[in-house]
């Protein structure tokens, strides 16, 4: 979810019948089933404008859940800019007005886990500009020292699924796979819910929608290339849900961008594999 490099590795994308999901027990889980907030003893905010000069700002009435569903909710709202200077440069400044509100919820600082098997079952909204994500960081460490896995991104017109570490120029050094949604059936697709999968060990991390494999990066490549030999996939991470729109990756949001536009969630799982 943070600013992705331009190149792609080759895609590999096939189907792969899960056979190992008796090796599992379920550790924490939130199924959304009552209406209001999100639980606040797993979610904390992100709030303003916050990375990759995207065109929203995040504030915390833009995520409730109803009806059994988070939703996270993109409106296209005016309010005046509490950060605004007049003749900034800085893209958070610069603008004397929000034109767009939306969410982004993390487990900072309540829930983390190193290793297991982490599930989302959502519905995306594809249209012009929107870019939802759920996704991880690892507790320690400065961006992208402490590594980013993103199991499900969308935007202009493709699903990624990324893994980041610390490259050797102090960048991050993105394994990324991508497929095209017209691929999958477009916008017939998009308007069912789906399962993003990550299957993630001391030897790799795999990323799969509707058990289809879209990314597997092994640990081995993902020591931060700065000589410190840490690798960031070997601690605990915590997840984000948001909606972001428009800015360095998103696209441009036109008039067929309907608002209020929605990433919904019917639930996030973890598993961790069974002690013998």
């Amino acid at each position: 979810m943070f600013l992705l490099a331009l190149y792609a590795a080759p895609r590999t994308v096939f189907a792969q019948k899960d056979t190992t999901a008796s090796a599992y027990q379920l550790v924490w889980a939130d199924e959304f089933s009552k209406d209001g907030p999100p639980d606040p003893q797993y979610w904390g905010y992100e709030k303003g404008f916050v990375r990759n000069e995207e065109a929203q700002w995040y504030q915390p009435e833009n995520a409730y859940c109803k009806n059994g569903l988070l939703i996270i909710e993109a409106r296209k709202e005016q309010k005046p800019n509490p950060f605004y200077e007049a003749g900034s440069k800085d893209w958070r400044k610069k603008d004397k007005m929000i034109r767009y509100t939306s969410a982004s919820i993390n487990t900072s600082g309540f829930k983390s886990w190193q290793y297991g098997r982490f599930e989302m079952r959502g519905r995306i909204d594809i249209s012009p500009g929107l870019w939802p994500a759920w996704w991880t960081l690892g507790v320690k460490g400065h961006w992208p020292a402490n590594g980013e896995i993103d199991i499900m991104e969308y935007y202009r017109n493709k699903l990624l699924a990324n893994v980041a570490c610390l490259d050797s120029n102090k960048k991050a050094e993105w394994y990324s796979k991508t497929r095209s949604i017209d691929s999958l059936g477009g916008a017939i697709w998009s308007a069912k819910f789906h399962v993003w999968r990550m299957d993630w060990d001391e030897t790799a991390i795999a990323l799969y929608v509707d058990d289809m494999l879209m990314n597997k990066v092994t640990l081995d490549k993902l020591v931060n290339k700065d000589g410190s030999g840490v690798n960031p996939f070997n601690q605990p991470h915590y997840m984000l849900l948001n909606l972001a729109m428009g800015g360095m990756n998103g696209g441009n949001i036109t008039s067929k961008t309907p608002f209020p536009a929605r990433f919904e969630v019917d639930y996030v799982r973890v598993y961790q594999k069974k002690v013998p």
